[in-house]
């Protein structure tokens, strides 16, 4: 096992945003869809504090996810591994970024509108609705680039993972498998965004793993040509 403090940390970083991720996005009591309704106001409400604090650790679990990446980046910097991790690494956390503000988007205004609207006639309702469209039709946008962003950037950390054997043969072939899948996906489905609901939990489950492994076997760092 190479440098057991580095491992633990990234592993249990890994571990964290995987249950941060998951857990707050599953355990919500109503979900929002790509496009606004008007009783998804009704609902947030009925539920308002539970709703904003779950949707607040999915929306942290994102960032802890960024951590735990360059937490990663950081345990291979004497690797010749690095010129392919890295760049991997650094796609994976543009698209972590992007999803995470596309998401915030969707947890501010549910929150504020259910505020603005409650106890508001159907008719406004529908105009509070009509008056978001716009913005979430670009957003949607947002959810499409961050979801390929992340899709890419694991494909390609997952080939330096398997080319310098830092990381079990598994944790590597899964990764390229839930990159592809989500490039392929959110590319050939683009109206549909809730095809992408599976590979969100793969991905939580294959961060929780990840992070698991770490923690038990560690990781092989191959020095840089020259290094002694």
């Amino acid at each position: 096992m190479e440098r057991k403090y580095f491992t633990g940390v990234t592993g249990w970083l890994f571990i964290a945003c995987a249950l941060m991720l998951w857990g707050g996005w599953v355990l919500l009591p109503f979900h929002i869809g790509t496009f606004f309704k008007p009783d998804d106001f009704a609902a947030v409400h009925a539920h308002f504090h539970w709703w904003i604090w779950l949707y607040r650790v999915h929306l942290f679990g994102f960032l802890v996810a960024v951590m735990a990446f360059t937490a990663l980046a950081t345990v291979l910097t004497e690797s010749e591994g690095r010129v392919v991790v890295w760049p991997g690494l650094a796609v994976a956390v543009v698209g972590l970024v992007v999803e995470c503000l596309a998401s915030a988007f969707y947890y501010h205004h549910g929150a504020w509108g259910a505020l603005q609207t409650a106890g508001q006639p159907l008719e406004k309702l529908r105009a509070h609705v009509d008056a978001l469209r716009l913005d979430t039709e670009y957003i949607t946008c947002l959810v499409r680039f961050g979801r390929v962003f992340f899709g890419l950037g694991l494909v390609v950390l997952a080939a330096g993972l398997i080319k310098w054997r830092v990381l079990p043969m598994l944790v590597g072939m899964s990764a390229v498998l839930l990159g592809l899948a989500a490039m392929a996906l959110t590319m050939a489905f683009p109206d549909n965004l809730e095809f992408y609901a599976p590979i969100f939990h793969l991905n939580s489950l294959w961060l929780l793993v990840t992070g698991i492994v770490m923690l038990q076997s560690g990781f092989r760092v191959v020095p840089q040509a020259g290094d002694n």
